[in-house]
């Protein structure tokens, strides 16, 4: 008699193939975050160390955690950069309890920035991760998923609209653009930065300030 349990057949439509994977990642990725949280803990100990001897020729404990925090941060931004470790929410909260969301009138002011809010990366929590809803990049777990034209792969393009919006992470839940200049030159008088029209927008935002990369 032929073994028809889950793993011997296609799961129709792909659905929870895909998530099958995800979480099958997802236990690999949180074994690797570990280890790499460990090696990390004991490298920050290392250069702390041989920087304080070298310094005063002494070791002293409180100078020592002091010094650790500050190269634990560096090193942390090193591996950051090189596109190493697992980037999730930290710290976490309930996204369907969060009572920080922000009020803006997104309706009237999006054919104004064209919801460069969606173009801007971030980390999925565990919540999110868990519930399968939200898509994260498989090359960069576990970042929000963007299609080819930096934008959120859930965002459509014809509306503008969120196509998840009762699930949305709590970074979009609690994102404020009203004072944020890589979007709005001006909020209340609606002029945006016009860097926001650049194809590599928000990366080309590096080269200098706000009214810099949109010149």
């Amino acid at each position: 008699m032929a073994d028809t349990s889950r793993h011997d057949q296609a799961p129709p439509g792909g659905g929870d193939l895909r998530q099958e994977v995800a979480d099958g990642l997802l236990h690999v990725h949180r074994r690797l975050g570990a280890g790499t949280a460990k090696t990390l803990e004991v490298a920050a100990f290392l250069y702390a160390l041989v920087e304080l001897l070298a310094e005063k020729g002494l070791i002293e404990i409180e100078a020592l955690d002091t010094r650790e925090a500050a190269v634990a941060e560096r090193l942390a931004s090193q591996l950051s950069d090189r596109g190493l470790g697992v980037m999730i929410q930290d710290p976490e909260y309930d996204k369907y309890a969060f009572g920080g969301e922000v009020e803006i009138d997104c309706a009237a002011r999006v054919h104004l920035c064209r919801a460069a809010c969606c173009r801007l990366p971030f980390a999925l929590s565990r919540q999110d991760l868990n519930e399968g809803i939200v898509r994260w990049d498989l090359a960069q777990p576990y970042v929000i998923a963007q299609n080819q034209d930096g934008c959120c792969c859930h965002l459509a393009r014809e509306t503008l609209a969120c196509t998840i919006h009762e699930h949305r992470p709590v970074p979009c839940r609690a994102f404020d653009c009203r004072q944020d200049r890589r979007i709005w030159l001006d909020f209340e008088a609606r002029i945006v930065n016009p860097a926001i029209h650049r194809p590599d927008w928000p990366r080309c935002l590096a080269e200098g300030g706000p009214e810099e990369a949109g010149a």
